[in-house]
């Protein structure tokens, strides 16, 4: 049988209620590429049990998502929204069980931001476009008013770390990658190892092994038309191997 990964969903609005929601694009391409089955996890807190469906799950994956890490679980203050209390409740909650149980955890973007947040690390509020980061040539956000498929058209690229393991899987020591975000990392969380950083040194990737539970995390947008790019789509493979006990280090691109 195939493996199941948990999605992590996000609240919406639509209309005048409120839903949970996953964009497509991130569901379709774990299936597809990671030859799993997959389970959207509802950000609801209340009555929700991570222990209990960590225990149903082969593996996890958090996605991006146009909300914000609550500031005041990283030990800082203010912050610009939109927040999701209840997806930074259920999401965290859901990290820590599934490193604790040892399974494979993956994160996109925002998934990046919390995975690094339960690990203890904080992250920074100042990367979007013109930020100071801009004047060594890297804008890691579209200009405000660009439609909505025209941020996925900015890029840069990216560093991968000598011997790490997303070197391993593209086999090339640079990569280039969409960039979608106005937060990013300001202090690594505890046990994790840098995998690709920006030309401006904004770590982009980690990854680590905490008792036995893989994590890859990942800044840009794996996602975002990934019948198109094969790096894309072996990010979703890598993770589909993960699921079944395959050690990352064994896991080599193959398309």
């Amino acid at each position: 049988m195939k493996p199941v990964v948990g999605i992590m969903a996000c609240n919406r609005t639509v209309g005048v209620e409120n839903a949970h929601a996953v964009m497509e694009r991130y569901v379709r391409a774990a299936m597809i590429y990671g030859d799993c089955n997959a389970l959207l996890i509802p950000p609801l807190a209340d009555g929700f049990s991570s222990g209990a469906l960590t225990a149903r799950l082969d593996g996890l994956m958090l996605t991006g998502s146009p909300s914000n890490v609550q500031s005041s679980l990283y030990g800082s203050e203010g912050g610009d929204g939109p927040f999701d209390e209840g997806r930074d409740t259920v999401s965290l909650g859901m990290i820590e069980c599934m490193v604790t149980m040892g399974k494979p955890v993956f994160g996109i973007c925002r998934g990046f931001q919390e995975i690094n947040v339960v690990l203890g690390g904080s992250l920074r509020r100042d990367v979007g476009y013109g930020a100071a980061d801009g004047a060594n040539g890297i804008n890691h956000h579209a200009p405000d008013g660009t439609d909505f498929f025209g941020q996925f058209e900015n890029y840069h690229e990216v560093e991968l770390t000598g011997g790490g393991i997303l070197e391993a899987v593209y086999g090339r020591d640079h990569l280039r990658v969409n960039s979608v975000h106005y937060q990013g990392i300001e202090r690594l969380g505890d046990g994790l190892t840098v995998e690709a950083v920006a030309g401006d040194g904004l770590i982009e990737a980690f990854s680590a092994n905490i008792s036995g539970s893989q994590v890859i995390g990942v800044q840009w947008h794996p996602e975002w038309q990934t019948d198109k790019y094969s790096e894309s789509q072996a990010y979703f493979q890598m993770m589909g191997q993960a699921l079944r006990g395959l050690p990352l280090r064994q896991i080599t691109q193959t398309s």
